[in-house]
């Protein structure tokens, strides 16, 4: 007892004492061991006498709501947190107690006036080796051009983004967002207020072909927006095991979590276990510093991300910071482009001219392959579709550093989209079997014949658009029966690249082909 009353001397005499910024100084979160329930907080002589003591304001539930055996502990005032949770740790009553520690959205901002050729700005999925910004390197994207050949989403798959919110009244957006939570401010409207979840979005989810902005990795599925950034890019780590939890019991399939931490958290790897228990992918950004890899992207049940530039070599620097690069280590699992990635506004539904450089920006593109490959297989657990990344992605593409197989600063590689959804994991499945068989020739295509489109099926009923990049709709042949084969006239179209979008009304399974007009 006297231990503890002097404990108690020093806590008041240290209130308000200089600390670390990385944690909040009203709040702590514990974990109850097995044999005890939060009514300890009213039962326990020892546990009152340090709320009482410490002014302890409230207690919450946080981490996992159906076990309700994690709270965050809220004081009335400043407190010094790291003698504080040795008071609580020294009742031998929990399972840890940890500070609630803060981290940062892993990207940041620039804008550029306006350009007229939107299309060559997205060298992420299409490398011409032209890109103005930064030296450029053909072929160094992810050919997601070539994935969408083979799927653009599935619409009734929900992708998680947690980050500072959305523009929630985008139409790159429309009708495709589900019920989601605002984590910072502890409402139901997680409308970004800075700008980073707005682009980070964007970069997985926004529609294509739609004749307005940029094309996202994944067209159609479903966007679950949970905000746990505030308007500084920064939040607490409360807040996203919260959302976490949150999008894993409300139907996620994949989480992207372009953020982090330099501590680690009990509270927070446990909720990544909980997703990856639950089968939902967890994609994280590896971190901005140059150095070693933050939390949660080090823990082993998350796919950690690291960024690449347009020249296809690890982003050191970005374009905003000398000192910056992307975080690298022993837990690193893939790269993917990040740096100069242009995108949405979160103030503005017609601004096009802002682009984004981080891990931040290269987390989503996996998470937007991920979403895909789930389009076409959904019962993929995380570990084939870690496989189907390890397998697939492209190395020995960046400098000397990325050697042989898997290394520290490349991982397993540079994503490939294509190469992902080629595996052979996927091959069994009803749709990627019709999709292999569906086959364009010629192609190119020119004016003195007509194209054809094979491997239909017999006596199926078909929709078949011819769609320009910019989403404009050349050519319709609706409800269209055929023999296994349709033959096209390619008079009506003008020299360039269009999308044949090709439905069979008899499975409801939507298919698209890259066709080049000479």
């Amino acid at each position: 007892m006297k231990i503890v009353k002097i404990l108690f001397a020093m806590l008041f005499t240290t209130i308000c004492v200089s600390q670390e910024n990385n944690f909040s100084k009203t709040e702590i979160i514990v974990k109850l061991k097995s044999e005890y329930t939060s009514k300890i907080f009213c039962e326990n002589k020892t546990v009152k006498r340090i709320n009482d003591s410490l002014q302890l304001k409230r207690f919450d539930v946080t981490g996992n709501k159906k076990t309700r055996n994690t709270l965050l502990l809220k004081f009335k005032q400043d407190v010094d947190i790291k003698s504080v949770i040795e008071l609580y740790k020294r009742t031998n009553l929990f399972e840890f107690v940890e500070p609630n520690f803060i981290g940062h959205g892993h990207g940041y901002l620039q804008t550029l006036p306006n350009e007229a050729l939107f299309l060559s700005r997205q060298w992420s999925h299409v490398n011409s080796g032209s890109f103005t910004l930064s030296p450029a390197t053909v072929n160094a994207d992810i050919d997601t051009d070539l994935a969408w050949d083979i799927t653009q989403g599935d619409p009734n798959l929900i992708v998680a983004i947690l980050d500072s919110g959305l523009k929630m009244d985008h139409p790159e957006f429309t009708g495709r967002l589900v019920p989601g939570y605002d984590f910072v401010n502890n409402d139901s409207d997680p409308t970004d207020d800075h700008g980073h979840g707005t682009n980070v979005a964007g970069i997985a989810l926004a529609k294509g072909n739609n004749s307005i902005g940029y094309a996202g990795v994944n067209w159609n599925s479903k966007i679950m927006i949970c905000k746990v950034l505030n308007n500084t890019n920064s939040g607490f780590y409360s807040a996203w095991a919260d959302a976490i939890y949150f999008a894993v019991d409300n139907g996620a399939k994949v989480i992207n979590l372009s953020a982090g931490g330099n501590s680690a958290s009990a509270l927070l790897e446990n909720a990544v276990n909980y997703a990856y228990e639950n089968n939902v992918s967890v994609v994280v950004s590896t971190g901005n510093q140059n150095s070693t890899i933050q939390y949660p992207a080090k823990y082993t049940n998350a796919i950690a991300v690291g960024s690449t530039s347009a020249n296809d070599t690890r982003s050191v620097p970005f374009f905003w910071a000398t000192d910056s690069g992307s975080n690298f280590g022993p837990e690193i699992d893939f790269v993917a482009p990040g740096n100069y990635i242009y995108g949405l506004s979160y103030n503005s539904n017609t601004n096009y001219n802002t682009y984004w450089g981080g891990t931040s920006q290269a987390a989503p593109h996996v998470t937007g392959v991920i979403s895909l490959l789930l389009s076409v297989n959904p019962n993929l657990t995380v570990s084939q579709i870690r496989l189907i990344l390890e397998q697939s992605s492209q190395d020995l593409v960046g400098d000397s550093f990325d050697t042989p197989g898997w290394d520290q600063y490349y991982g397993f590689g540079r994503l490939n989209a294509f190469n992902a959804l080629s595996n052979p994991l996927l091959a069994n499945t009803e749709y990627y079997t019709e999709s292999v068989n569906i086959k364009i020739f010629p192609n190119p295509i020119t004016d003195e014949n007509a194209f054809s489109i094979s491997g239909l099926e017999p006596n199926n009923a078909y929709d078949v658009k011819v769609i320009s990049l910019d989403g404009k709709v050349i050519k319709t042949l609706e409800n269209t029966i055929t023999d296994g084969t349709l033959k096209v006239a390619p008079n009506f179209i003008q020299t360039g690249i269009y999308f044949v979008n090709i439905y069979n009304k008899s499975n409801k399974l939507s298919f698209n082909k890259k066709i080049i007009k000479n």
